[in-house]
This record gives structure tokens, C-alpha cells and sequence, in this order.
């Protein structure tokens, strides 16, 4: 066993497979009773907690080795069910609110109810740092891998678009390059590569800073000769937000893009950057033995 490595096992996406409509992209959602069994568990559940859901059972589907950590990241959290639990407060003069659309507004409800429907009892955390979220969860599950203290992490993002979060986005100019998306991507790392092992992720890179173009890219061959890689594909939000939009955990299915729409081996560097927050995640590409 290896234990300074870190291999994606399997993967999965719910994301837009659609045309931008009114420079917004909606993510293309699956049949949710196929994956939440129970319809009146379906019925409490918001959009983005179904996505997110859905998307991590997708992940995990394929083994039947419960992974020993649960790590989910996102940007603004469950946006519908805050927006209604806040609604309701105004309407109802802070008098007899329903407890539901709060607790189901919490950020770490999509993990809790992965845990629940996988009966995982094991170590679970969600990460909210803006555009540095889903970084900071896979940085937490490589840890958790390489510290021996697990053998297998589920590690996801997940992001929702409601209209509200929109206009007031678009007022800041959020979407002057990219249209306003959303988005769940969920990955099963390990510490040993197998048959269905995609890649080997190598080296994370954040950093906060009004940079060019050009110091982007010097920092981006700093990132890969520290790492030992003379050289890499660039797969950039450039590339990846065309198909998914742009929202805080994007670089996500920049990392599922990478690994699945790519062909060949080799070394490839997923790069985003939202407003002033940049990130690197360096991958090793592998071809399906």
C-alpha cells in the first residue's frame, strides 16, 4: 500500500447538459426514486440536497465498502430552504415557524443525509470557504488518507442556483464571463489504485490575490515544478464553466471533467479562479486497465 498517494476510485456528476437559457445553466437532474428510495423522504428534501444525494449514492454504488469519512463542501449552502425558512419569518411575524426549511437549510445536511441512507456512522465534515470549499475538502481527504486514519473517503461539492441568489449575483457582475450554473460532483478516493482507478491526485494549490493573467500562469509552473511535473495539460474554467456555468464550487466538475472527457495518460492541472480566490488541483491521469 501506498500511503502517500491518493487515487479517485469512481466518481459522479449531476450537472447542466443544456443550453445557458437566459444566461443561466440548471442543472440536468436525475430520477431521484431511483436513488431515495422513500417518497416522503424525497418530499422533505430540497433540490440541492436530492442533487447532492444522489450524486454521492451515484459514487458509491459500485462498492460495497462503506468509506470511512464523509466530506462534503459547498459555496452558499441550501439557498431554497434558507430563502423560505427567512420568508416565513416576515410572513408569519416570527410566530409558530415550521422547523423544516431550517434544519433543512443547514450546510451539513447533504453529508448527514449520505450518512444516513448509507448507514455510515464514520467521520463527516463539510467544508464552506466560498471558492476554496471543495479544496479544502479534498485536501481534508487526502489527509485522512495519507494519516492512515482511513482506507476509503467520499469527498463531494455541491452548489444550487435559485433566482433570488441570481439577480442579486448579477448585480455584482458575477456572471460577466460565464453563465450562472450549479452542480453536484461527488469522488471515492482510496489509498491503493485499482482496475477502475481514474487518477492519482497529486498536489493542491489556493491562493487569494488580485493577479494577472501572467502571474497566474508563473504561479501555476511554480505549483507544477515544486511538484516535480515539467508538464501538464491545462484544463481551465475557461474550458469546464462553458458546460457547467460558474458558481463558488465549479472547480469541482472541473476535476470530473478532467477526469472523464480526457483522453490518454498523463499529467493534467485543473485551474479555476472565482473573483480574486485561484485553485490547482494536479492530477495523474491513468487509462482503465
Amino acid at each position: 500500500m501506498d500511503t502517500h498517494s491518493v487515487y479517485i476510485q469512481s466518481l459522479a456528476s449531476i450537472y447542466p447538459q443544456d443550453k445557458a437559457v437566459e444566461g443561466r445553466l440548471s442543472a440536468s437532474e436525475p430520477d431521484y426514486k431511483e436513488w431515495i428510495k422513500e417518497a416522503g423522504l424525497r418530499r422533505r428534501m430540497s433540490r440541492i440536497v436530492k442533487m447532492g444525494v444522489t450524486a454521492g449514492l451515484q459514487c458509491l454504488q459500485d462498492t460495497s465498502k462503506k468509506p470511512e469519512a464523509i466530506i462534503t463542501a459547498t459555496g452558499l449552502g441550501c439557498l431554497a430552504d434558507t430563502e423560505k425558512f427567512l420568508q416565513s419569518i416576515g410572513s408569519q411575524n416570527e410566530e409558530l415557524l415550521s422547523p423544516t426549511p431550517f434544519i433543512q437549510s443547514t450546510f451539513n445536511t447533504i453529508g448527514a443525509q449520505i450518512a444516513l441512507l448509507s448507514a455510515n456512522k464514520t467521520y463527516n465534515s463539510t467544508y464552506v470557504h466560498r471558492a476554496f470549499s471543495f479544496e479544502s475538502a479534498l485536501l481534508d481527504g487526502m489527509m485522512q488518507l495519507q494519516g492512515g486514519d482511513a482506507g476509503s473517503v467520499l469527498v463531494g461539492a455541491v452548489d444550487e442556483l435559485t433566482p433570488t441568489v441570481y439577480h442579486i449575483l448579477e448585480r455584482m457582475g458575477t456572471w460577466r464571463k460565464f453563465p450562472a450554473g450549479e452542480g453536484a460532483s461527488f469522488f471515492l478516493l482510496g489509498n491503493k489504485r485499482t482496475a477502475q482507478t481514474t487518477a492519482r491526485i497529486v498536489a493542491v494549490d489556493m491562493q487569494s490575490g488580485n493577479f494577472s493573467r501572467e502571474q497566474l500562469t508563473q504561479k501555476y509552473s511554480g505549483f507544477l515544478q515544486t511538484n516535480g511535473v515539467a508538464d501538464a495539460r491545462i484544463v481551465s474554467g475557461e474550458m469546464f464553466k462553458s458546460i457547467c456555468g460558474e458558481y463558488q464550487t465549479a472547480s469541482s466538475f472541473g476535476l470530473w471533467y478532467a477526469c472523464t472527457q480526457l483522453s490518454g495518460d498523463g499529467f493534467v492541472l485543473v485551474t479555476n479562479s472565482y473573483l480574486n480566490n485561484h485553485t490547482a488541483v494536479l492530477i495523474e491521469k491513468f487509462t482503465e486497465e
